[in-house]
């Protein structure tokens, strides 16, 4: 079993120096958020309010074959509605009536703010409040900002949590909130843990649907499942709950501390917690090392991009035996990664925000095994003989827990055991 005893005290964080960095970014926007939320809350339904071009990069995204009916759409801004010359308000109102006619499934209508819908000062908050006076209590209409102009990718969920915080009923029984959107594998996973370990009653945020809202109060606890959602635990802290502080459950030692975190809380003995926890803490480490012997060693240097760099280059470093060279993340959230940062190694830099042509400068300086960047970046570091991972595919993959860390160390033993067999 894990030694938690052993991990730094979270204070430590505070001591290592961070290069931060303002420049050219290259990350895709909040909008991408949609294409694993909607498959989370089945009965929600996201309508960016955008360009062309915001539907073309959600549709990429997405992968949704063309006879597919997905939970998520784009009311197109035209030329018209940017030059003033139409009440884009009317045909909004419009085009969200005759899509709740159509789908009498959906009760939660998001409405996707844009880059195009910000310049031209569109209020979809008004039109959202408009909505309601309509369509309530059928549907419920929230909106959020998915731009780019202000969010990286991951943002977009946060924002979308945060607009559904208000609307959580009150409660002050103890209970245990998960935090941050899990692939409903995972969830179970995580669920039938807690019910072992005689935690609970627990509640996931977001549920499977939009529409069941966890109850919060002074008694809930706050388990935090990604780290990129730290508006929406902020708004939770306004609401009275507590938040409770463990690295993230990516690998064995994250998940450990993680479900550990919740235990303290309700008093579960350390027999009870090692009867639960070490048969799955076994099976993980039998499918981390199959993949170790591709990457110990290996030097890392991570892009920033997604939010979930720090928290993964401390598994990468910890269990896997890589050395990351650069942790790049687009925003550093102290609050949100204090039981991190002190499990980082010294000799890393760790750096926030961007400016592209230093950061490849610094590639091509250090010349690692291994980038972790984004879609734009990977082909073009690719030709110049690195090998490299796509971040957003940690996103739309399952890696949180025991069951998964085999599938997350694979993510990144892929192109050296790609390399490998091309050489032979």
């Amino acid at each position: 079993m894990t030694d938690l005893s052993a991990l730094p005290p979270a204070n430590a964080c505070a001591d290592i120096p961070v290069l931060r960095e303002r420049g050219q970014r290259e990350v895709f926007c909040g909008l991408t958020g949609i294409v694993w939320l909607h498959r989370k809350m089945q009965d929600a339904f996201f309508l960016v309010v955008g360009s062309r071009t915001c539907a073309h990069l959600i549709q990429s995204a997405a992968g949704v074959m063309i006879f597919a009916e997905p939970r998520f759409g784009t009311a197109i801004l035209t030329d018209r509605d940017l030059a003033g010359m139409a009440d884009a308000n009317e045909e909004l109102d419009r085009i969200c009536v005759t899509l709740l006619e159509r789908r009498p499934d959906i009760r939660a209508l998001f409405l996707v703010g844009s880059c195009p819908s910000e310049v031209i000062k569109l209020d979809l908050a008004k039109a959202a409040e408009r909505l309601n006076s309509r369509l309530l209590p059928r549907v419920r209409v929230l909106n959020y900002s998915g731009s780019g102009i202000e969010t990286t990718f991951t943002q977009g969920e946060d924002n979308a949590l945060k607009a559904m915080v208000p609307l959580l009923p009150a409660t002050d029984d103890k209970q245990l909130l998960v935090v941050g959107c899990l692939a409903d594998v995972v969830e179970d996973q995580f669920q039938r843990c807690f019910e072992a370990l005689g935690i609970g009653p627990v509640h996931f945020f977001p549920a499977r649907r939009a529409s069941d809202l966890p109850p919060v109060g002074r008694n809930t606890l706050v388990l935090p499942a990604q780290p990129f959602n730290g508006e929406t635990i902020r708004a939770l802290v306004a609401r009275g709950t507590t938040v409770l502080s463990a690295p993230y459950p990516f690998g064995v030692e994250g998940t450990t501390a993680w479900l550990a975190a919740a235990a303290r809380e309700w008093d579960v003995a350390p027999g009870r917690f090692a009867a639960v926890t070490t048969p799955m803490i076994e099976r993980a480490r039998k499918g981390l090392e199959r993949h170790r012997r591709h990457l110990a060693g290996k030097r890392l240097f991570m892009l920033p991009d997604s939010q979930l760099e720090i928290p993964l280059a401390r598994f990468l470093h910890r269990e896997m035996g890589m050395d990351p060279v650069e942790i790049g993340t687009p925003y550093l959230d102290r609050q949100m990664i204090a039981a991190e940062l002190p499990l980082l190694p010294a000799t890393a830099t760790l750096s926030e925000g961007q400016h592209l042509e230093r950061q490849l400068d610094r590639v091509r300086a250090t010349a690692p095994d291994l980038v972790v960047c984004g879609l734009g970046l990977a082909n073009p570091l690719e030709a110049e003989g690195f090998a490299t991972k796509w971040s957003i595919e940690l996103v739309f993959t399952p890696i949180h827990g025991y069951e998964q860390a085999g599938d997350l160390a694979e993510i990144f033993a892929r192109p050296s055991e790609r390399r490998a067999r091309l050489r032979v």
